[in-house]
């Protein structure tokens, strides 16, 4: 029984472990999935804690792994994954079972898991954990003295939360998005190929004798008149999922006076797009935004500032060219609030958060 525990708590501990650093790559997109559960909860009052939930969630499925691998206070650590995983299979049932979600976010972007794969994940999890909080007894501890154990908790912590900082400063390190580096806009912007769309069919709603009557299009009932049914609603059933949504969807860049731009820009052949999601922190990439305008100039190269808000961009950046676009695109293209990506056509050459505006600029001397 010692082996098969051991064996147990290497999985269930490895599991966690990359769980919390996919995640802690991109500790925005989670707070973003978390805001989307909030939604769903008529919770909304809590949008504004999503972000440090995340970080703390991160570190602490990476500190549980490496816990329970150890065999670091293994009663208390049992207990808390035991309580974590339950929460953890509820948002998954949730999501499975309640069809507003197309994902959970369990693993990040970087490994996208449908709810209904996440739940039985978290089952098979939840028996694991199970099988250790049981036995947690038999488990071997390590000592509770400052020893190697808890250089290795404490370097554990530290870490995790040094790279998240990291990865919120100059963008995730591994980046799974659409929008990543050497990807084809226009590519991303076209169903996958080989996929099917949803499969729909209309259906009537209609009153017989003061009974409501439902049937569908092809099923119309052998007296049907309009002097004996008595119309009330059609709406459209969905009969089979289909798989035809494209990687990139909504992305559309809009100039001032409401045209949509976006296919026009995509067809230069260098220029610089400038995501910004909000103008709060402008105060600290200002500097960088002028370093990079000036050596677009040099290399007569497009430059162009992409928000949601184009009247206070205007305000701030009155020479600039503004385009608006959708604050859920540019937060989904763009983690860091200032990010620049270089283009070449609709290709991304190279993608950098204004605090590493150097990279960028050493980069345009080139072309």
């Amino acid at each position: 029984m010692n082996t098969v525990l051991l064996i147990i708590r290497w999985v269930v501990g490895i599991l966690f472990i990359f769980s919390g650093l996919i995640k802690a790559n991109d500790p925005l997109g989670l707070s973003y999935k978390m805001q989307e559960f909030f939604d769903a909860w008529h919770t909304t009052f809590l949008n504004d804690y999503a972000l440090p939930l995340s970080l703390a969630m991160n570190v602490f499925e990476v500190l549980a792994g490496v816990a329970i691998i150890i065999g670091w206070r293994v009663k208390l650590f049992s207990w808390l994954l035991l309580l974590l995983i339950i929460f953890f299979t509820f948002l998954t049932g949730y999501a499975t079972y309640s069809g507003k979600f197309r994902s959970c976010g369990c693993f990040g972007d970087c490994v996208p898991l449908t709810p209904l794969q996440s739940f039985i994940k978290d089952i098979i999890l939840l028996v694991l954990i199970i099988i250790i909080f049981i036995y947690r007894n038999r488990i071997p501890q390590v000592s509770g003295r400052m020893t190697f154990p808890v250089f290795i908790l404490l370097f554990t912590v530290v870490g995790v939360s040094l790279f998240e900082t990291y990865v919120l400063t100059y963008l995730p390190v591994l980046d799974c998005l659409p929008y990543r580096v050497g990807n084809n806009l226009i590519e991303q912007m076209q169903p996958p190929k080989g996929s099917v769309p949803d499969s729909t069919q209309l259906e009537f709603v209609y009153k017989k004798e003061g009974k409501e009557v439902r049937f569908d299009q092809d099923h119309f009932p052998a007296d049907f008149n309009d002097s004996v049914y008595q119309y009330v609603d059609r709406y459209e059933k969905l009969i089979r999922k289909g798989n035809d949504t494209p990687p990139i969807s909504d992305f559309s860049l809009k100039t001032a006076n409401g045209k949509d731009t976006l296919a026009a820009v995509l067809q230069l052949p260098h220029y610089v797009l400038l995501f910004v999601q909000n103008f709060g922190n402008w105060n600290e990439q200002g500097d960088n935004y002028q370093a990079v305008v000036a050596i677009c100039k040099q290399k007569n190269m497009p430059l162009f500032v992409i928000t949601s808000l184009p009247e206070l961009a205007k305000e701030l950046l009155p020479q600039a060219n503004i385009l608006q676009c959708d604050a859920t695109v540019i937060k989904t293209a763009a983690r860091v609030n200032g990010t620049y990506f270089v283009m070449e056509g609709p290709v991304v050459k190279q993608k950098v958060s204004y605090a590493n505006s150097d990279k960028l600029i050493r980069r345009l001397e080139e072309l």
